[in-house]
């Protein structure tokens, strides 16, 4: 339901517990000058967006406390209301405003004052950050007395009337704003799943399975540190920011002990079953790396053009000592590309995970597995999508070319796969037909910068290279590694041709062919 809280109520509601920090919260991270702006947003009446709050009789395993503020234990049998999205904005209001909670931390950010000289501005800020030192009292207010009558009478005192009506004013206006806010009420699992799951897909940025993790796990399992624990281990792997992904590592989990991926059957795991498995899913989570490394040169979790591809290899992985056979590797692989090429996790994640993690375990039982048996059609329009870094079809593209070990267009050595993908900037793909000579020619920049028209070329090699038509860098090219260096790179020779079109026409059939032979 959506309603609105006046700063009172928000102060009167934390004071008394009522309102709490779940442990899946980053914690509070806004500085000073953050929360100014907040406060003449407030002021000025602009939207400074809603904060939402699941309202439970359930509590948390985990909590946090409200910035420096140690919140105190709430009333039994009343029910909580966890911030699940607004905390900063919380956390800054009542920072700022209250006077019963002594900061257990760096407080110097609720220090804001109203700058009662400045020219209202529709941009710049009336309110300020300062430190006792910069405070000139004839000028800045101490806003943190707006809602303790005591402390805004003594501050008030030394005011002119012209000026302590103008503040009058100002503390009016934040006496009746109202915070929005929606509520969620609820004590249902498995409905708070479903609906943070939705609210996830309007965009907000919540995460059902980070806040299940507050809610599920025994204060004898710290999930974290376990987590944390693994990606030291795979930190010499390039595979450390797994362990940041909780939404994967929770797939895992949920794929591992119980078969399916869902937030529905997350919730319902017991986390002593979680607990016993965690030595199968930590081999999981190493095995599917180690995979994808040696089958599909895959060299950080960046290189993935789905980080979910991770699950479905640790459920096959997660048994001890798996001995995978060499017609089981080649459905994974096959598997792999075409979950890539059809874009199989961008839409019904869910059902296409669970049926994954389902006939990967058949897979690795040696029973009847169906697990690569999808269509996953390529053609021309793949490759003339735009080449963006982080776009599951670039990173698709960009594996495909790994996979044919690619050589230095200079020296015709073999290209260090491991540094440009752990790297992976756009500083090692650059174009084959030059932008300045493109441009020239009056191609537009969706051509230019078409996949089809990209290579894994260095920074230094595209300079040797130079911006000049393809049939005048060729030279630059060692001649007896010609040949090979252009297979390496699934490129025609079309390309000292110095026309696009051909060009274009003659290299997207490779990479086809290319990607149909990886399927």
């Amino acid at each position: 339901m959506a309603d609105g809280l006046s700063i009172r109520k928000i102060i009167e509601q934390v004071t008394a517990g009522g309102i709490r920090i779940p442990a899946f919260q980053r914690g509070f991270v806004w500085d000073a000058e953050h929360v100014a702006y907040l406060m003449d947003s407030i002021y000025k009446g602009y939207p400074f967006g809603a904060v939402i709050l699941w309202r439970t009789k359930e509590t948390l395993n985990f909590e946090r406390n409200l910035g420096p503020f140690e919140l105190p234990d709430r009333t039994p049998d009343f029910p909580v209301d966890y911030v699940l999205d607004g905390q900063q904005r919380i956390t800054s209001i009542f920072g700022v405003f209250q006077t019963e909670l002594a900061a257990q931390g760096d407080d110097s950010w609720t220090h804001i004052y109203f700058d009662m000289d400045a020219k209202a501005d529709l941009q710049e800020s009336q309110f300020l950050a300062l430190d006792l030192a910069s405070v000139d009292p004839a000028r800045h207010f101490p806003i943190s007395t707006f809602f303790d009558v005591t402390a805004y009478r003594r501050a008030t005192s030394s005011l002119s009337d012209e000026q302590a009506t103008k503040i009058d004013s100002v503390q009016a206006i934040f006496k009746e704003a109202i915070v929005p806010t929606q509520v969620i009420v609820t004590d249902d699992r498995s409905k708070v799943a479903i609906v943070f799951e939705r609210v996830n897909r309007l965009g907000v940025e919540l995460d059902v399975f980070q806040l299940l993790t507050a809610w599920t796990w025994s204060e004898d399992f710290d999930l974290q540190q376990r987590f944390s624990d693994l990606a030291e281990e795979l930190r010499p792997h390039g595979f450390n920011d797994v362990a940041e992904d909780t939404n994967l590592l929770l797939r895992c989990c949920s794929a591992i002990v119980a078969g399916d991926a869902s937030p529905t059957a997350f919730i319902n795991l017991k986390g002593a079953d979680v607990r016993d498995r965690f030595d199968d899913i930590e081999n999981g989570i190493k095995g599917a790396i180690d995979f994808l490394r040696k089958n599909l040169h895959v060299e950080a979790l960046a290189n993935l053009p789905y980080a979910a591809s991770l699950v479905p290899l640790a459920v096959f992985f997660a048994s001890k000592n798996v001995n995978i056979t060499d017609a089981q590797r080649s459905v994974l692989v096959k598997w792999f590309w075409r979950s890539c090429f059809s874009r199989r996790y961008s839409a019904a994640v869910v059902r296409n995970l669970n049926k994954d993690i389902e006939e990967a375990a058949a897979l690795r039982e040696g029973r009847s597995s169906t697990l690569a048996d999808f269509a996953a059609p390529v053609d021309n329009e793949f490759f003339e999508q735009t080449f963006t870094i982080g776009t599951v079809n670039t990173r698709t593209f960009i594996l495909l070319l790994a996979q044919q070990r690619p050589l230095s267009f200079i020296s015709g050595t073999p290209v260090t796969l491991s540094a440009v993908l752990q790297a992976y900037n756009r500083n090692e793909f650059h174009h084959l037909m030059p932008r300045a000579y493109l441009k020239d020619q009056g191609c537009g920049t969706r051509q230019i910068n078409a996949l089809v028209n990209f290579a894994i070329i260095s920074a230094s090699d595209n300079k040797a290279l130079g911006g000049v038509a393809p049939s005048r860098y060729k030279d630059k090219i060692p001649a007896a590694k010609l040949r090979l260096i252009l297979d390496r790179a699934l490129c025609p020779e079309e390309l000292f041709d110095d026309d696009y079109e051909q060009f274009a026409a003659a290299r997207s059939a490779k990479l086809i062919e290319a990607a149909r032979a990886l399927m």
